[in-house]
């Protein structure tokens, strides 16, 4: 595999995280979904700790394009945040800063053999891991009326009557040979008024095959209490999500810190999200995103 991929990543909301996580010279850092490094080479320069920190992601393009990284000293991990999360707590490992970008990175969706997006004609992949055996066809193969009606309507956040019928169209059309036919399918067969360029009608059905495929709703869950067991007291974690299902999640998260009082690990740093809209105007994939960021106690 070479190095010509070409990372065409905006790091969303780089000055907010700049701000919030407020980096020092010496201080270590966590990338638990570092990408192709664009939050991650800007605190680096002012840590200037590249031995006491550690990049992680589970897409091998990004892995690869962060080997310079690796070759200053810092650690890379490829795998999936939680598996991270869990094996650094067995280490023992505490860090000063931590960061949680959970957007799709703008090369996965850009690169039309990943099947993210329908915009270019791909397979139906929409695996973050190439390596994990489950991809959107499998899932879409598979996948009962109920099962997919429900993944539709919770991770898609479709009403359900319109779940029920983009499910049926799916298993009575089965198997598909690309997203482009996915998204037509559901596109000439929408439900109410016709719509617009803005939003195409199988936008909420893909975000929902690929949380699905990806385990993404769960490992945000179950990596979330681990944060405090990963960070020095008084460092940082800034956690950035890009819909409101991931943003749920994290709020109640950061909620629940709050209301534990004494006894809370984190303290909320921002009292209400950082929009992303507010900063990076020129990067539509960012107006959904939000920064949320606590520090340790």
């Amino acid at each position: 595999m070479s190095k010509e991929y070409p990372p065409h990543h905006i790091p969303v909301l780089l000055d907010a995280t700049l701000k919030t996580l407020d980096p020092k010279e010496g201080e270590t850092y966590l990338d638990l979904t570092a990408g192709y490094g664009g939050h991650a080479g800007e605190i680096l320069k002012l840590t200037g700790n590249f031995e006491g920190s550690v990049l992680v992601d589970r897409d091998d393009y990004a892995i690869e394009h962060l080997s310079d990284y690796e070759n200053k000293g810092v650690r890379l991990m490829h795998t999936d945040f939680e598996s991270a999360a869990r094996q650094l707590v067995l280490e023992g490992k505490t860090f000063d800063l931590i960061l949680i970008d959970l957007g799709v990175s703008s090369p996965q969706l850009d690169q039309s053999n990943r099947g993210f997006s329908f915009k270019n004609s791909g397979p139906l992949d929409m695996r973050m891991d190439r390596r994990q055996p489950l991809s959107a066809h499998d899932l879409i193969q598979g996948a009962s009326l109920d099962e997919l009606t429900r993944i539709i309507h919770e991770y898609g956040e479709e009403p359900y009557m319109n779940a029920k019928h983009i499910a049926e169209l799916i298993i009575a059309n089965r198997p598909f040979s690309s997203t482009e036919d996915l998204a037509r399918l559901i596109a000439e067969n929408q439900r109410g008024a016709r719509w617009t360029q803005r939003i195409h009608p199988a936008t909420r059905t893909f975000q929902s095959l690929r949380i699905a495929v990806n385990d993404e709703l769960g490992q945000i869950e179950r990596t979330l209490p681990l944060l405090p067991k990963l960070l020095t007291k008084q460092g940082k974690v800034a956690v950035i999500s890009f819909h409101s299902l991931e943003d749920r999640l994290v709020k109640r998260f950061f909620k629940d810190q709050f209301e534990l009082g004494l006894e809370a690990e984190l303290e909320p740093i921002t009292k209400k999200p950082i929009p992303g809209a507010t900063e990076d105007v020129h990067n539509p994939r960012s107006r959904s995103a939000k920064l949320r960021v606590a520090v340790k106690k």
